[in-house]
């Protein structure tokens, strides 16, 4: 999970609606289904995540699966922060899609293929003295990406952080079986590109650059997983060429 530093900010619609906060579920549902501004606030969220999924990391758009405002502390547990920018980001899936593979996606909870905000589980109920946020600035060190698309707890977390990083796996289905595909297929791309670079002695500093620096404020999916991948060359390029990552 990255970290996303927030400018907190996302416009002046928003900042005017927060004024006057919702203060019960029923209020902070009906308030948001009439907040025209949406798209306004979403290009702001897009921008300070450089158009990765706040969860997942997935670059949604370029899979034609759009993305939709969530909210990291669900709306009906805490209303009051329901147009607090500190309390939204940008989450893989959009909402009201008439696209019926999409559609179908989203009501078909069994498949357990559902991810990010609108998990089953996420969407029910969050301990959020448990759950890892992408605005917590250690967020990172919660989580490892490996060979075969999963992500699990980081080893040699204490006992609490390991369950905390489990629990956020699991509420938010991170395992999901689209993005275990997608992740395992990224991962392959990254070992098939390194080796070939490798061995033909071209600079690998500079493929670590065109996976890990942004471009036209975007970045390539899985950010995470391709900056374990790189290692101690990751950070280095990082540090020299994009330092507001760190």
């Amino acid at each position: 999970m990255r970290h996303i530093v927030q400018r907190r900010y996302a416009g002046y619609h928003l900042d005017k609606s927060h004024e006057n906060p919702p203060q019960t579920s029923d209020d902070a549902t009906s308030r948001w289904g009439g907040f025209d501004h949406k798209q306004e606030v979403m290009e702001f969220l897009l921008s300070e995540q450089y158009s990765l999924c706040c969860y997942s990391e997935l670059r949604a758009d370029e899979h034609e699966l759009g993305y939709h405002i969530e909210h990291v502390e669900n709306k009906k547990q805490n209303p009051q922060r329901t147009f607090d920018c500190t309390n939204l980001a940008a989450s893989a899936l959009r909402t009201g899609d008439k696209d019926p593979l999409l559609k179908n996606l989203l009501e078909d909870e069994q498949a357990g293929i559902v991810f990010g905000g609108h998990a089953p589980g996420k969407q029910k109920s969050v301990d959020i003295r448990l759950f890892v946020s992408p605005h917590q600035p250690d967020c990172r060190r919660f989580f490892t990406y490996l060979s075969d698309g999963r992500v699990v707890p980081a080893d040699g977390l204490e006992k609490k952080d390991e369950d905390r990083a489990q629990y956020t796996i699991d509420l938010l289905n991170l395992n999901s079986p689209f993005l275990l595909i997608e992740r395992r297929r990224w991962w392959d791309e990254l070992d098939e590109i390194f080796i070939d670079h490798i061995e033909q002695e071209m600079d690998l500093e500079c493929l670590v650059g065109i996976n890990l620096v942004p471009c036209n404020n975007r970045l390539y999916p899985f950010f995470s997983l391709t900056r374990s991948f790189f290692g101690r060359v990751a950070e280095g390029v990082i540090e020299k060429a994009a330092p507001e990552l760190i």
